[in-house]
């Protein structure tokens, strides 16, 4: 049997890493504007976004993506820390923790959705060379 050996082409549109790009901003927005039940689920389900797009062939991608993960991981880890020192029934420091994540996630993730949307997305060709298997 004859393995190929030439290099493969594959096209990355611009289009699908745009959408690819915007994935983690929008479940931001989704999570903080829905916490429970759609916060604790983006919770894990982020980490599988931030797995797969960190490492696009379009580095804009990762770029966008490691940056809604920051805000993101930082601001739910900064509040599950001071959520510690909340009292039994503290319900009202709960909700200002819950508005003050929105306040700054919310317009934070918009200005990154408008800045995806006025960045140039073009077309990337990836170039993948077969693995040869030699048997001995």
């Amino acid at each position: 049997m004859s393995e190929s050996t030439s290099p493969r082409v594959t096209r990355v549109s611009g289009r699908r890493a745009r959408t690819a790009a915007v994935l983690f901003n929008i479940g931001n927005i989704v999570a903080v504007m829905v916490p429970i039940p759609l916060g604790m689920l983006w919770l894990g389900a982020s980490m599988l976004v931030y797995a797969m797009n960190r490492h696009h062939p379009n580095e804009k991608v990762g770029h966008y993506t490691q940056q809604a993960a920051y805000r993101f991981y930082g601001i739910t880890g900064f509040f599950v820390a001071a959520a510690t020192f909340i009292p039994g029934g503290g319900w009202d420091y709960y909700l200002v923790a819950w508005g003050l994540a929105a306040l700054i996630l919310i317009p934070w993730s918009i200005l990154d959705l408008v800045k995806i949307g006025r960045d140039d997305w073009e077309d990337i060709d990836i170039t993948e060379t077969p693995h040869v298997h030699s048997s001995h």
